[in-house]
């Protein structure tokens, strides 16, 4: 969902145009206490904010900013731009989050991918090197086993599912 915040008579034909433009419900707020009173009460992928708002009602912007969350700010200044530019404005902002959110993304599962990768290998050589005890009791050797096992099997997984959803080689035995 979109909160357009403008006191301009062209909100709601902005308002369509974003809506037809996105596919996402556009709320409008005629004012910044109104914009808060709605991102206290509500989560928007966008706040479209009126640059006239920003420069004759500062403190209440500052307020208003506060409670943004993980929206998108967009500052246009609907005195001056078209339906057209609003729309482009809009879609370049929400593209760039997307964007920014599959690399944080990727960027969090390769981490976790790879310290995953340097348990899995702790635990095979530990697991092998306490197979290879001498006189080990035949039902302990018999539970590291199946250990070993599983780590095996949790080593294949990794791999037909790296980071990236493409398979990848693990380093160790």
């Amino acid at each position: 969902m979109i909160l357009l915040v403008t006191p301009s008579e062209r909100a709601s034909e902005c308002a369509a145009a974003l809506n037809e433009a996105t596919g996402e419900g556009v709320v409008v707020a005629e004012s910044l206490p109104r914009a808060a009173t709605l991102l206290r009460a509500e989560c928007y992928l966008a706040v479209v904010l009126d640059q006239y708002l920003l420069e004759t009602e500062p403190h209440e912007a500052e307020t208003t900013l506060e409670h943004l969350g993980t929206a998108i700010l967009v500052q246009v200044n609907l005195a001056i731009s078209g339906k057209e530019r609003l729309v482009r404005e809009v879609r370049a902002a929400v593209q760039r989050r997307q964007r920014e959110e599959v690399r944080a993304r990727q960027a969090a599962t390769g981490r976790l991918h790879s310290e995953l990768n340097g348990t899995v290998t702790a635990l095979l050589l530990s697991s092998e090197l306490a197979l290879e005890i001498p006189g080990l009791p035949a039902a302990a050797a018999e539970k590291l086993q199946s250990v070993h096992e599983l780590v095996k099997k949790l080593r294949r997984q990794l791999e037909t599912k790296g980071p990236t959803g493409e398979p990848e080689r693990v380093a160790g035995p």
